[in-house]
């Protein structure tokens, strides 16, 4: 999904610590000027983002997008509801797999995609403590294995 021409603006980190990402999607994102400014400036926090379709749409909720220094009485509300760009076809299949037991819509990353503003969402199940634990042994064994053998060979 992600092309030769595309620039990250932020990622979801907490995302892949507290979901498994089953399936990845690409949506646009309808946003004002003022927030692609801030966008531009990295001034975004998809923390707690979560993503729920409404009437046949998508809706990006808990998006935190700061108010653009320079944009006066044309700022929106920082952590307003944006609608997020799918086709139809695409939206009723997720539609379907939401429905189903424990699945949410999460969104990864922001980026820049031929100029436009691009968001990547996870089809993700929520983990358990017991898998969140193994997941940061795994990434610890890891990190002593790789010191292990630069030391060796240093």
């Amino acid at each position: 999904m992600a092309r030769e021409n595309t620039r990250q603006i932020t990622d979801n980190r907490k995302a892949r610590h507290d979901y498994f990402v089953h399936e990845t999607y690409e949506a646009g994102l309808a946003l004002f000027g003022t927030e692609v400014k801030s966008l531009r400036a990295g001034k975004v926090n998809l923390k707690d983002g979560f993503v729920r379709i409404h009437q046949g749409e998508l809706w990006l909720y808990n998006v935190h997008i700061s108010p653009y220094e320079q944009g006066n009485r044309f700022n929106q509300d920082p952590l307003r509801n944006r609608k997020l760009l799918m086709h139809k076809s695409e939206i009723h299949r997720l539609f379907g797999k939401v429905q189903q037991k424990g699945y949410t819509l999460i969104p990864l990353s922001l980026y820049w995609s031929r100029g436009k503003v691009k968001v990547k969402l996870g089809l993700c199940t929520g983990k358990k403590n017991y898998d969140k634990r193994r997941d940061l042994a795994e990434k610890s064994a890891k990190r002593d294995m790789d010191r292990a053998l630069a030391a060796r060979h240093a």
